[in-house]
């Protein structure tokens, strides 16, 4: 009565909701604009290393996510939500995940994946049970192989790039490059994972709009360049080339299909690294990163359900309980 009393004085509805009781002035219009500011940067180098084609397969990915969202709202007749830019940041990464020979119809089918099965089937932006982006690689991966490691030399190389027998740098028929030629991204690979420099440059821009925490990315990245170390592999190299990069910093950030506590993202991190660095050490994998974010994704309930923290003011009264006792 009390609290239906109060609402009628401020003149604004009571609303009741399940915990976690969190507001803040940040939407995820914000959150989504600033990942998609973040991903700029390697959108220009993709179009800079890999000419107009990169551009045009970014541009559809992107299209086709926004349009299955607006579509799929339009025949629910729910509220359209893609001015939350999700869509948009789904189409980026999904693009970031091909390679610029990618035909166009099969980034479409791929973006129908990540966006109406993985995540509107699910019920839209918040409860979807694992990374859109990372979903829709792996379908292309299963569903059309050949596409996805049909690599062109990049227009920019600081040397000589075989195209017969080089790949990506973490096939085992790949020519050594250097960590400059690894940073700036000139060698083969999918569009998000060659320019290792731009992809830190949008690391350290969602750092400073406090977008995300460096926990996952740091652990996660750490893991793997201490194992490379334990098995005599070169860390730097390890960090610079695939997807590992791309992985870390912007999809197992996700807010939806990561931990939602400090130790549980650590733990969360931890797994993707180990099992990350399995699958390029001993898998018949060149890359597994995609795969270690899919597994991880699936344990993120049951890693909120055994990692929880502890309530405010609950350790004191612990410890209260147990000086009366």
């Amino acid at each position: 009565m009390a609290a239906e009393n109060s609402a009628a004085e401020t003149g604004r509805p009571l609303v009741l909701h399940v915990m976690p009781q969190i507001t803040s002035p940040v939407t995820t219009q914000v959150i989504m604009r600033n990942v998609l500011i973040a991903m700029a940067p390697t959108v220009i180098a993709a179009g800079v290393l890999f000419g107009i084609r990169a551009l045009v397969v970014i541009a559809v990915a992107v299209a086709s996510c926004v349009g299955f969202e607006w579509l799929w709202c339009r025949l629910r007749k729910i509220p359209n939500t893609v001015d939350d830019l999700s869509a948009a940041v789904t189409g980026v990464l999904l693009a970031f995940n091909v390679p610029s020979t990618m035909p166009l119809y099969m980034v479409v089918i791929a973006s129908f994946v990540a966006i109406v099965i993985t995540k509107e089937l699910f019920g839209g932006i918040g409860f979807n049970f694992a990374n859109p982006a990372v979903v829709g690689r792996l379908f292309l991966a299963v569903a059309f192989p050949v596409a996805m490691t049909s690599f062109v030399a990049p227009q920019v190389a600081l040397s000589p790039v075989d195209v017969v027998s080089s790949a990506t740098p973490l096939a085992a028929s790949a020519q050594p490059l250097s960590y400059l030629e690894l940073l700036l991204g000139t060698h083969m690979g999918v569009l998000g994972e060659t320019c290792a420099a731009t992809l830190l440059l949008g690391f350290a821009w969602l750092l400073y709009t406090r977008t995300i925490t460096w926990h996952v990315p740091v652990v996660y990245m750490g893991t793997v360049c201490l194992l490379s170390l334990l098995v005599g592999r070169d860390p730097v190299a390890q960090l610079l080339s695939g997807g590992l990069i791309m992985g870390a910093v912007y999809m197992a950030t996700d807010y939806s299909t990561s931990p939602s506590t400090l130790r549980g993202k650590i733990v969360f991190a931890l797994g993707c690294g180990l099992i990350t660095s399995l699958i390029r050490f001993w898998g018949n994998l060149n890359e597994g990163v995609a795969f270690s974010i899919l597994f991880m994704n699936l344990l993120v309930p049951h890693i909120d359900a055994l990692i929880v923290n502890t309530p405010v003011g609950g350790e004191a009264r612990k410890r209260g309980g147990k000086a009366h006792e």
